[in-house]
């Protein structure tokens, strides 16, 4: 695996890992996360696809956004980060925030998107979930609430090893880039929700039956509006469950890899 330093047409760096060789595969990470966050995905894709996993804006090494930045501009920046790439249309897959960012990407540029996978995404929260995520970007802008709360959310008690890396990640994470990060991510699940259909690459809506966050009626939701759309469940985990169940995970992304136009 390869650490590489990319320059975007306005002039911010990204920070990628790279490895492996093939049809290009680019992962985007969810908010106080970084590339690393893909680290078994990376390993077993790498086998046989070129795998690149970035830093989001204000994450690890990458240059950040304006604090002001809503989704809309992370999507903005995930098409110049495919240009710099200069791979052509890309396999992509996002967690969490990654996931809005790259359906987005798939809704305003087609030509840089030729499969799309969404893991653990939100769509349309209810009332009472759009309260306590807005009221919790407060608390992150604040520099308040700590990260028990969102590791509790995450994890069952199983999952202590991966907790306990998740949370060395989430101390480490820039403050700055945390905030912007997830004020856009609280206020964006509606901004694209609308437009699902408009998708028309193989997508992949994946997340487990313990997200209370991204539950799966989103997951099934946001498939059904796309013509290649597909649902997965991944039954006994929560909302990091790409770290949790990486080989489900990875499956569901091989067959995703492999389908072809007018698939599912």
């Amino acid at each position: 695996m390869m650490s590489q330093t990319l320059r975007l047409s306005d002039g911010l760096t990204v920070r990628a890992l790279m490895a492996g060789a093939g049809a290009p595969v680019v992962l985007i990470h969810g908010v106080g996360m970084l590339a690393e966050a893909w680290g078994p995905q990376i390993a077993a894709l790498a086998a046989d696809h070129r795998v690149v996993a970035v830093d989001m804006p204000g994450h690890g090494d990458s240059d950040p956004l304006s604090e002001e930045a809503l989704l809309p501009d992370y999507v903005a920046w995930a098409a110049r980060v495919i240009e710099a790439l200069d791979l052509g249309p890309v396999s992509l897959a996002g967690h969490s925030m990654g996931a809005l960012i790259i359906a987005g990407l798939a809704v305003e540029r087609p030509d840089l998107v030729c499969r799309a996978a969404l893991l653990n995404g939100v769509h349309r929260r209810s009332p009472e979930a759009r309260d306590a995520v807005l009221k919790r970007a407060a608390e992150i802008a604040a520099d308040a609430g700590g990260i028990e709360g969102p590791l509790a959310r995450w994890f069952t008690p199983e999952d202590a090893a991966v907790r306990d890396q998740v949370a060395g990640w989430l101390r480490a994470v820039s403050h700055r880039g945390y905030a912007a990060a997830y004020r856009a991510f609280a206020e964006g699940d509606t901004i694209y929700a609308d437009r699902l259909g408009q998708i028309r690459c193989p997508l992949l809506v994946l997340t487990g039956d313990g997200d209370a966050n991204s539950t799966p009626a989103m997951t099934e939701a946001m498939a059904a509006m796309a013509p290649m759309g597909r649902a997965a469940v991944i039954a006994g985990h929560r909302h990091m469950v790409n770290l949790t169940a990486p080989a489900a995970v990875t499956s569901e992304l091989r067959r995703w890899l492999s389908t072809k136009e007018g698939e599912q």
